[in-house]
């Protein structure tokens, strides 16, 4: 059995804010909208991230994502108003963390040594 796709939840209390936080970290709009409490964007062919109106659950999230230019993706970040800065992790790459209002934590990163 081999994973095909993945879909990561990345639950926020208050919908409207965070699917307006996601929008502008993606740099558009979702590609689905399911219904009203969920927003999702298609990141690569079989990668999907969503963010979902989850009070419950909201803030608790790490979610990575490999990027193959981080310093050209931070560079866009900062374009669309995040602040983000990248740092070297010894013997992994480059990785930069954003964290969202409500307390979820994106990771980009770039592999490499």
């Amino acid at each position: 059995m081999a994973v095909t796709y993945v879909f990561a939840a990345v639950p926020v209390a208050d919908y409207a804010a965070g699917r307006a936080w996601y929008e502008r970290l993606i740099g558009r709009p979702p590609d689905l909208i399911p219904n009203d409490i969920e927003s999702a964007w298609q990141l690569t062919d079989t990668a999907w991230i969503y963010v979902i109106g989850d009070a419950r659950r909201a803030g608790k999230t790490l979610l990575t994502v490999l990027v193959d230019d981080l310093e050209g993706y931070v560079a866009d970040l900062a374009r669309r108003g995040h602040t983000v800065a990248v740092e070297p992790v010894p013997g992994v790459g480059l990785e930069a963390l954003v964290t969202d209002p409500e307390g979820n934590t994106i990771k980009f990163a770039q592999p490499g040594g």
